[in-house]
């Protein structure tokens, strides 16, 4: 895809947060947003070579629209200033739905943002994976260690993090920093500035690919 295009349009529309100007910049839109489908469909193949289950997304779900839901944000701007998607086994789901573990990305705002994991799953499932930690306790802290995903990512992210233990849960265990955690993710960004469309999806794929570790863990929890 031709990223800077993407880039350019983007910066533009959010500028232009209207739908007049969308409406007239609706052929640019449609070409880069083809474009961009054509990019998830490649990762999707691209993955599915060391993650096999994500051969069965399907890519036009995985895309997030354009418009923003409004009804409930001080902010009426319509329209998002990024394209991006979430790629799992059976398509997106909200978070709400427990879809599970995610290959996430966005492009926008002169960065290329990605992300691995569960954002905010909803408390029976967030309850499985806390009850994981416990049960596989060596099983976390070996992810927890694993080099690529570490020199790639950092650490988990702490977004949304209780202040204390969550109800039930023993405060000296080994891994409580983490058992309090709301999100089970890693996420990392670079500029876009300067990437080709086989640089964005080489720099996706080595990242997702180094966070599959995460992926797998995530799926054994609640089994």
């Amino acid at each position: 895809m031709h990223v800077i295009e993407l880039d350019r349009y983007l910066s533009e529309l959010a500028e232009n947060n209207n739908r007049a100007w969308f409406v007239m910049n609706k052929p640019r839109y449609d070409i880069l947003r083809t474009e961009f489908l054509a990019l998830v469909t490649e990762l999707i193949a691209a993955i599915s070579k060391f993650d096999p289950l994500l051969a069965q997304c399907d890519p036009r779900k995985a895309m997030f629209r354009i418009n923003r839901d409004v009804r409930f944000s001080h902010d009426k701007s319509p329209y998002k200033t990024n394209f991006s998607a979430a790629m799992i086994p059976n398509g997106r789901k909200k978070p709400s739905e427990g879809g599970g573990p995610a290959y996430y990305f966005q492009m926008g705002e002169g960065r290329l943002f990605f992300a691995v994991g569960e954002y905010m799953p909803p408390s029976d499932r967030l309850k499985a994976i806390r009850q994981h930690m416990i049960d596989d306790e060596a099983g976390f802290k070996k992810l927890l260690n694993n080099k690529k995903l570490k020199a790639t990512y950092g650490q988990l992210v702490e977004e949304g993090k209780l202040q204390r233990p969550p109800k039930g849960y023993d405060p000296e265990h080994p891994h409580i920093e983490y058992l309090k955690l709301k999100s089970m993710m890693v996420w990392t960004e670079v500029p876009l500035k300067g990437l080709l469309h086989d640089d964005v999806k080489s720099r996706l794929v080595s990242g997702f690919q180094d966070a599959f570790p995460l992926v797998t863990w995530l799926r054994t929890a609640g089994e």
